[in-house]
C-alpha cells in the first residue's frame, strides 16, 4: 500500500499543488486545520509568492474582518501608514500578532512599490466584523454607506435618524449576548427598522451605480457596497443571535459563512480582469461539502452536539463550478498529539516528505480500507474527514510541528 500512497504524494511546492487544479481556477481556497500554528500561514505565504510570480494571481483574502482589512490593503497597495499600523488595525481575531501575516504584508508592499496601480497586489478580509467575543455593531458600516449616498442623492433618512435607531454601541457589543439571546438587541423594533433601511440603502446604491461610479470612482463604489453588505450582514447576524431556539448557534454559523461567501463573490468580481485570488481560512470555511463541528466542553448544554452548515466554499462553489478549487491542509504530530496509524493523518505521516502535496484521487485508489476518523487531543484541531476527501482538489500535509 505504501508504495501507492507515495505515488500520490510530492514534496510541497507551488507547482506540485497547482498541477492538481483546473486551469480555469479563479478562486483557490487554501484551508488550515487550526489557527495559531505559524507553519500554515508560512506555507500560505510561500504558495502566494509562487502564484503571484508564475500563475498571474494579484490578490489574497483571509479569514479576517473585511472592514479592518481596508487599512492593511491601503498599506500594501499605496503605502498609506506604517506596517505596525497596518498590523494593529488591519486584522481581527488576533491575527495581527502573527509573524507570518506581518511578513505577508511586508512582502506585498515591497512587491508593489515599483509597479503601476493595475499591477499591484491587493489584500482583503472576507470575514464579517465578528470577533470571538461577539459581533461588532452595525454603526460604522451603516453610517459609511449612508454618508456615501447622501453626498450624491437625496435620502429620506438623516444621520440623526440612524443614530437614534442605533442607540448606544454598548447595546450591540454586549459580551453576554452571544451566549444569552435575551441580552441581544437584534430583534428590537429599532433593529428591525434598521434592517429595512439597510436593505433600501443598498438598493439605492445598486440602482444609481452608473451615476455614483462616475461621480466618485469604481473603487469608492466597491467600498460603499462592502459597507452595504456588512451592515446588512451584521443586522441579520444580530437578529440570529437574538433567536431563543435551540438551533441559534447553528444559525449563527450559517449566517457567518453566508457573509463570507458574499464577500468572496464580490472580491472575485472586482479581481476578474486582474487574475485569480487566493483565499486562506479554516478548512471548515472553505471546504466544498457540508461543514460539521462537534461542540466541545464549555458550551454548556450544547456541548456534545454536532452543528452542520454549508461553508462559504460550498456556497461560492455552486456559483463558480470548476473555477473554485479547494486545497485542505492537515497536520501529523503536534507535541504529544500523535495520530493513530489507522487514521488518514497517521497513514500520511509515513510519507518521507516533511511537507507534501497529495492527489486525493490517487490516494483514495491506493487505500485498501477506509481510514478511521482522527480524534485529536486538541479540540481546536479539526482533522480531515476520510469520507469527504473526494471533494478536495489537493491535500497539503505537514508531518510535524
Amino acid at each position: 500500500m505504501m508504495t501507492s500512497i507515495r505515488d500520490a504524494a510530492r514534496p510541497f511546492t507551488g507547482d506540485a499543488l497547482t498541477a492538481l487544479l483546473s486551469p480555469a481556477t479563479r478562486l483557490l481556497g487554501l484551508g488550515e486545520p487550526t489557527h495559531g500554528v505559524e507553519a500554515f500561514p508560512e506555507l500560505r505565504n510561500e504558495l502566494f509568492r509562487h502564484l503571484v510570480e508564475h500563475e498571474g494571481y494579484r490578490s489574497i483574502t483571509i479569514e479576517s474582518d473585511c472592514l479592518a482589512a481596508l487599512a492593511a490593503d491601503a498599506y500594501v497597495t499605496d503605502g498609506i501608514g506604517t506596517l505596525d499600523d497596518a498590523m494593529s488595525r488591519g486584522f481581527s481575531h488576533g491575527f495581527g500578532a502573527s509573524p507570518a501575516n506581518r511578513e505577508l504584508l511586508r512582502w506585498m508592499r515591497a512587491h508593489n512599490e515599483q509597479r503601476p496601480p493595475h499591477e499591484r497586489l491587493r489584500f482583503y478580509g472576507f470575514d464579517g466584523p465578528l470577533e470571538t467575543t461577539g459581533p461588532a455593531g452595525p454603526r460604522p458600516a451603516l453610517t459609511a454607506l449612508h454618508d456615501y449616498l447622501a453626498a450624491h442623492l437625496d435620502l429620506p433618512w438623516s444621520r440623526e435618524t440612524l443614530d437614534e435607531l442605533l442607540g448606544p454601541d454598548e447595546h450591540w457589543t454586549n459580551p453576554s449576548a452571544p451566549t444569552d439571546p435575551t441580552q441581544s438587541v437584534g430583534r428590537t423594533p429599532e433593529a428591525k427598522e434598521l434592517r429595512l433601511i439597510a436593505d433600501d440603502l443598498r438598493a439605492l446604491l445598486t440602482a444609481h451605480a452608473p451615476h455614483l461610479t462616475a461621480a466618485t470612482s469604481p473603487d469608492d463604489w466597491w467600498r460603499a457596497d462592502l459597507h452595504a453588505r456588512t451592515a446588512a450582514g451584521l443586522l441579520r447576524y444580530h437578529a440570529g443571535m437574538a433567536d431563543t431556539a435551540a438551533t441559534r448557534v447553528g444559525t449563527m454559523m450559517c449566517l457567518r459563512d453566508a457573509m463570507m461567501a458574499d464577500n468572496l463573490d464580490a472580491i472575485i468580481g472586482r479581481e476578474a480582469r486582474r487574475g485569480p485570488t487566493l483565499a486562506f481560512a479554516g478548512n471548515r470555511h472553505l471546504q466544498k461539502d457540508k461543514s460539521r463541528w462537534l461542540l466541545p466542553e464549555g458550551w454548556g448544554p450544547l456541548a456534545g452536539r454536532t452543528l452542520e452548515w454549508w461553508s462559504a466554499g460550498a456556497i461560492v462553489g455552486t456559483r463558480l463550478g470548476d473555477q473554485y478549487a479547494f486545497a485542505a491542509t492537515a497536520l501529523g504530530t503536534r507535541g504529544s498529539d500523535v495520530p493513530h496509524p489507522d487514521t488518514l493523518e497517521g497513514l500520511l505521516s509515513t510519507l518521507p516528505h516533511t511537507r507534501a502535496v497529495i492527489d486525493p484521487g490517487r490516494l483514495a485508489a491506493a487505500l485498501d480500507r477506509k481510514p478511521t476518523p482522527r480524534v485529536p487531543a486538541d479540540h481546536t484541531y479539526l482533522p480531515l474527514d476520510p469520507a469527504t476527501t473526494d471533494q478536495i482538489d489537493a491535500i497539503v500535509f505537514v508531518k510535524e510541528i
